[in-house]
């Protein structure tokens, strides 16, 4: 079992945007920030349904198939995640709110959601949500008692990827830096003075888009 991030930032180190909206939740630039990653032929197929054969299949791509092959339904046991990834800070009074991901989310296995709103379990389709108010180890703990034995991934935002990189509780850390400077929002890389010491394996590859692969690990 491995405890994993993968995560897209912008040049300087933003991994969120500043002028969200409730109608544009991410804010503008989030479709730059991830427009390689949307591109790929894995996320149209893992994510859109698309199984036309359209999207990249370069490097991007690569790493989008071993998001999913080291931490997707068939080999990954559990995610934990932020209220804001969730979207509970744009509906926290909604009841009915089920996330972002409609009525096939992505994850395909139990969602651990750390957050103060006291919420019941959720099931969408294949995938459970779990609503916790705990510190960062206990999530951890939950989550790996889930998984049984395979990857947990922390799903962020950036602040809860900081947490559990501060905490030394990351195996592996995969960043894809878009070639864009976004100027504002949550900082990645704050406090994390000597990463490469805690996960001293570090690799780094250029993709056709100009996104940099930089991953560190154990």
């Amino acid at each position: 079992m491995a405890v994993r991030v993968d995560l897209m930032i912008s040049l300087d180190g933003f991994a969120t945007t500043t002028d969200t909206t409730p109608e544009k939740p991410f804010g503008e630039d989030w479709g730059r920030l991830t427009a390689s990653y949307v591109a790929t032929r894995t996320f149209r197929e893992r994510v859109f349904h698309d199984n036309s054969g359209a999207g990249t299949t370069g490097v991007d791509d690569a790493y989008a198939r071993a998001y999913f092959e080291n931490t997707g339904a068939e080999i990954m046991g559990a995610e934990i995640m932020g209220a804001g990834k969730f979207g509970l800070h744009n509906f926290p009074d909604d009841p009915n709110w089920k996330g972002w991901w409609g009525d096939e989310p992505p994850f395909h296995c139990p969602v651990f959601v750390l957050t103060h709103t006291s919420r019941p379990t959720l099931t969408v389709s294949d995938t459970t949500f779990h609503f916790i108010d705990t510190s960062i180890e206990d999530a951890l703990a939950r989550a790996t008692a889930a998984a049984a034995g395979k990857d947990v991934r922390i799903g962020g935002g950036p602040t809860l990827v900081r947490a559990y990189l501060e905490a030394d509780l990351v195996d592996y850390l995969h960043v894809a830096i878009a070639p864009i400077v976004l100027g504002s929002g949550v900082r990645l890389w704050d406090n994390q003075r000597r990463l490469e010491a805690r996960l001293p394996s570090v690799t780094s590859e250029t993709a056709e888009s100009g996104t940099i692969h930089l991953t560190f690990a154990r």
